[in-house]
Formats: structure tokens, C-alpha cells, sequence
């Protein structure tokens, strides 16, 4: 038995060995020292000849030969984009270029991901956020490429980012809200003793869920914008509650729980059509998700997606192409909604951010589309 190392014109054999008779399986760990292999393509060849007399007794042999590539350098990064300001709940773009193929590419955000797509031009663009929860002195975005052989590159850009100071809501959950809003979770949370109790399961572990679900949709994007203007806003609308206020929920005079709003509620007319914010594919239209109850999610492409809850009626399915105005349902109070009213969200790769940066033309030109051209 002979194993033999090829690389180019260079053959090294690793191992030759005579077995014993009545050998049938064989195992060594051979270990490949950094002089004796370059960086680039190789082969092993394993050869096995057995003690047969075939061949005037040189014995029957055969040859097994792998194709391998040696790859120990990281991806390298190099940034495009100059100036990246964000705010505390917004976002931002970065547009880069890497070396070689990347499996993984990207920006890490503490635990958070946010993934680079790959442009017409062989750049990368990857949309990410300062997330509501993240403060200025601990905002340290890294851009990341890693290739097939595992090996990782991170590259630190200049950023700007600017703290905010989150306004604070008192919620009364009356026994009327209970009484007409929590029977539609019973299924979900079976055996718990109180409504109080189940509002709680629902505000704290419902909700958990859904934007773990967030998340998952989040996958389901377009690799390249699929928008050109700024994102409309429900029509003849008042703002009920803002993206990041902090709210602490009472029940009879006392506080019950403590939870953050991920988006901005609109209330016109009851039953008011909702049109599309901007161009996309339709990515969920469900009945029942949790507590936004009647939901859509619109992808607008690179991780960007717009929410419309609590609706009455759907006018889309998933897998439709709607256009920047068009009617794909109406208001409602399904869910854990106490009233008539859009929940508009916009997602940025699962996480919630501030839908208020995106309503503005020119911050979308400074800060998003003017970095692609």
C-alpha cells in the first residue's frame, strides 16, 4: 500500500507499507507538514496491490485517486462605500468587494446578521441596521467574508451612529380587551388559569415567536432591490404609537409586563384599503400570525420587507408581484389589536426598524440607492 502526494510536476510519497496477510481494512492518519504542500489544487493517489500471482505474480492493483485544494488565505475585503450613518433603529448600506467566492458574506452586528448580496457588477451590497436595542457604545459593525475552506476575514468601516431616546406608553388592559381578545389563543397556550395569565404567555411568548419568524421569512428576499421611490404611507392616517416606544401594561392599577413597539400604528376610517408601501413580491399573507393576526410581509429585496397587520381583509397571496400603491387589503382589529388600525413594520433581514427613515426620498437617495450607482 502507497499513498503519494501529487501536486504539479512534485510527487512525495506520504506512506508505503507491506500489510500483513489478511488485511482487509486499514486506517493512518498521515499528517501533511506546511514545506511538503503549496497552496492551490492536488492529489492523493492510493495505491493497493494484492499477493496474487497475476501479472507473472506482481499481484492485481488498483489506484484511487482524490482531487483536493489547498486554501489557508481568508477572503480580502475592500470597502467602496465611504460614509455610513445610522440611527438608533435605522439602517444603512455598505457596498464592497471580495477576492473569491464567498459561502458567507456579510454584516455581523454583535449576534445580529445581516447578509451581503451579490451585484450586477460583482460587488457586494449588504443592507444593516443599528438595532432599537443596541446603544451607541456598543455599536460595532464587521463586515465578514468567509470561503468554502472555513477561512474567516473581518473588516471594520467608519460609521457614524446617533443614540435616541425612546418614548414611554402606559397600556390598561381592561377586562373588555380580555374577555373579546384572548379566546382566539386558548388553543395556543391550553390550560392556563387566567386571562391575565394568558394575555401574558401571549405578549411575552407569542410574540417571541413571531419575530423568531421574522427572521425566518427574512431569508426569503430578492438578491437586488426590487423598489425605485420612497415607501408610501397608510393615506389620511394619524399616528397611534411609534416604532420604540416603551410600553408598560396595567391591569386593574397594577403593572403587568413591559414590552417594546416594533413599529408605527395609522388609523383613518375603519376598514380603510392599505396599499402596498412599494414594489415587491409577497412573501406571507396568513390568517392567523399571533399577534398581528390577519398579516402581510411584502420583500422589497436585500433583506428589506414591509409588515401590514391586524387587517380585516387580504387582497394578495405569496408569490404575488404587487406594485407601489396597490390596494392588497384593509385595517382591521384582528390579532392583539384594541382597535381599527394598520401596524406597519419594516423588517431590515428580521429585524425591526424605524419605518419613518424610509417614508423620506432623500434619505433613501443619500443613504441607500445613490450607493449602488
Amino acid at each position: 500500500m502507497k499513498v503519494v502526494l501529487i501536486q504539479g510536476e512534485n510527487k512525495l510519497t506520504l506512506t508505503e507499507k507491506t500489510l500483513p496477510k489478511e488485511t482487509f481494512d486499514y486506517n493512518e492518519d498521515i499528517l501533511i507538514k506546511k514545506k511538503q504542500i503549496k497552496e492551490g489544487d492536488f492529489e492523493i493517489a492510493v495505491w493497493a496491490v494484492d499477493t496474487s500471482l497475476a501479472g507473472f505474480g506482481s499481484g492485481n492493483a488498483v489506484i484511487a485517486r482524490g482531487k483536493y485544494t489547498l486554501d489557508t488565505i481568508a477572503p480580502k475585503i475592500t470597502v467602496q462605500t465611504s460614509t455610513h450613518n445610522l440611527n438608533q433603529g435605522g439602517c444603512a448600506l455598505v457596498v464592497y468587494n471580495v477576492n473569491e467566492d464567498p459561502v458567507k458574506t456579510g454584516v455581523e452586528v454583535g449576534e445580529d446578521f445581516f447578509p451581503g448580496f451579490k451585484q450586477v457588477d460583482g460587488s457586494y451590497a449588504a443592507l444593516f441596521a443599528m438595532p432599537y436595542y443596541t446603544e451607541v457604545q456598543d455599536f460595532n459593525p464587521v463586515l465578514i467574508a468567509e470561503d468554502a475552506a472555513a477561512n474567516k476575514r473581518k473588516s471594520t468601516f467608519w460609521f457614524h451612529a446617533n443614540g435616541r431616546k425612546y418614548r414611554h406608553d402606559n397600556i390598561n388592559i381592561s377586562d373588555r380587551f380580555l374577555n373579546s381578545k384572548m379566546p382566539q389563543f386558548e388553543s395556543d397556550f391550553p390550560g392556563v388559569p387566567s386571562q391575565v395569565e394568558l394575555f401574558l404567555k401571549v405578549n411575552r411568548e407569542l410574540r417571541v415567536k413571531n419575530r423568531a419568524e421574522l427572521h425566518r421569512i427574512a431569508k426569503e428576499t430578492a438578491p437586488n432591490f426590487l423598489f425605485k421611490d420612497s415607501f408610501l404611507r397608510l393615506p389620511n392616517a394619524a399616528n397611534r404609537a411609534g416604532f420604540g416606544d416603551r410600553r408598560s401594561y396595567f391591569h386593574n392599577g397594577k403593572e403587568i409586563d413591559k414590552q417594546t413597539h416594533l413599529g408605527i400604528d395609522l388609523a383613518s376610517i375603519r376598514n380603510a384599503p392599505v396599499p402596498a408601501a412599494n414594489d415587491g413580491r409577497v412573501v406571507l399573507a396568513a390568517s392567523d400570525f399571533g399577534i398581528y393576526g390577519n398579516a402581510v410581509i411584502i420583500d422589497h429585496g436585500m433583506g428589506l420587507q414591509t409588515l401590514y397587520s391586524h387587517l380585516s381583509q387580504m387582497d394578495v397571496a405569496p408569490g404575488d408581484m404587487v406594485a407601489r400603491g396597490q390596494i392588497i387589503g384593509k385595517t382591521g382589529a384582528t390579532g392583539m389589536a384594541g382597535g381599527d388600525h394598520l401596524h406597519y413594520g419594516v423588517i431590515c433581514s428580521g429585524i425591526p426598524v424605524n419605518p419613518v427613515e424610509w417614508w423620506d426620498g432623500t434619505w433613501i437617495k443619500n443613504n441607500i440607492t445613490s450607493k449602488l450607482k
